[in-house]
């Protein structure tokens, strides 16, 4: 009798396959990837060979805001098995450093304990008073 069940040839990878995948992008500003960075809201892991992943940025206004989505896309979409990566960037809640993993906090700490200033994206100088 034959067999009619089918079989895939490459299995799905688990979420912490997926995981590692998204650690290595990097926030351009800051040496932390961005599941470290606590960018990374759900990972949900589809029979049908797709991940939707939602994600944040650290600030709508981020200079990167096209880049750093297409790069957890392409580098999900790199791993066996997975035929589409959706991304869903959203908003609330609202991204704080309280999001941040211990190890980013402890690179956090050896860069000063502060973020980066927006103006520091953009090399811009606040007026002064005089």
């Amino acid at each position: 009798m034959p067999d009619n069940t089918t079989t895939s040839d490459s299995v799905m990878p688990d979420e912490n396959a997926v995981i590692e995948a998204i650690k290595q992008v990097f926030d351009p500003e800051i040496p932390v990837n961005l599941y470290d960075l606590g960018l990374i809201y759900s990972i949900k892991i589809n029979d049908d060979s797709i991940i939707d992943i939602e994600m944040t940025l650290t600030t709508p206004n981020c200079p990167v805001a096209e880049l750093l989505p297409t790069q957890v896309a392409s580098k999900v979409k790199e791993l066996p098995g997975v035929e589409n990566v959706r991304i869903k960037l959203v908003w609330e809640p609202a991204w704080t450093q309280d999001r941040m993993s211990e190890d980013a906090q402890l690179i956090l700490d050896m860069q000063g304990g502060v973020m980066p200033k927006p103006q520091q994206f953009f090399n811009i100088s606040t007026p002064h008073k005089k």
